[in-house]
């Protein structure tokens, strides 16, 4: 089994933020899709890259915090775990997976 946390791969740059941070919000304000986007921010920004099947519980914990529920149980894929159970809340999900350029303002 492993574990649903990940760790941000990047470096800081002069400014102090990360370049995966601002990789991540360039691919929230682009014209790819969601999934699409999340795919590349998962895989790329990532180290070791998140599995696929974590991209529709992204997709679930986003919507979930946006709609004002950090707290919803998001079910996790098989063979991943979130503190060794099979579900995790949606905060969670997004803090460990660095999903904040697509919160909306209101949702954060």
């Amino acid at each position: 089994m492993t574990s649903g946390v990940c760790h941000n791969g990047t470096t800081n740059n002069k400014e102090g933020t990360t370049m995966g941070s601002n990789f991540a919000q360039d691919l929230a304000t682009s014209m790819f899709g969601l999934r699409q986007a999340l795919s590349i921010h998962l895989t790329s920004n990532h180290y070791p890259p998140v599995p696929a099947t974590m991209i529709e519980p992204c997709v679930l914990a986003i919507e979930a915090v946006n709609e004002g529920n950090s707290e919803a149980d998001i079910d996790l894929p098989e063979g991943i775990l979130y503190r060794g159970e099979m579900s995790a809340p949606a905060w969670a999900i997004v803090d460990g997976h660095h999903l904040e350029p697509w919160l909306d303002e209101e949702g954060e």
